[in-house]
């Protein structure tokens, strides 16, 4: 509706009238606002909620990552110790088995060279 000004000889019913179909619209207006503005809550506190829940999921998934961060370095210890001692049994193997040549080597020279 147009904006009329106000005039005295107008018919106050008719100003009564419109008076009311803008209090209606205005009060359509404010509940449409109202019903949104609780939507508009309901979606933010839903949301809130599943931040909330990504949240502790990220920090449990954190947490197993930094204990299994400290089981591979262990297990990276564990490894380095296993190949030393591989490397030691391998060095000993190797004296073992030229001290038994050169047993056998004397052996064989005190039998047959030596008379």
């Amino acid at each position: 509706m147009g904006t009329r000004e106000f005039s005295w000889e107008d018919d106050p019913r008719r100003i009564v009238n419109d008076g009311r179909a803008i209090l209606e619209r205005t009060g359509e207006s404010l509940a449409r606002s109202h019903h949104t503005a609780i939507e508009t809550e309901e979606i933010g506190t839903a949301v809130i909620s599943e931040l909330g829940d990504q949240r502790e999921t990220l920090l449990r998934t954190k947490q197993r990552l930094a204990e299994t961060n400290e089981g591979l370095s262990r297990s990276r210890v564990i490894m380095r110790k296993m190949a030393w001692n591989v490397l030691y049994n391998k060095l000993i193997l190797v004296l073992i088995i030229l001290l038994e040549l050169g047993i056998l080597a004397a052996v064989v020279y005190l039998k047959f060279f030596k008379k």
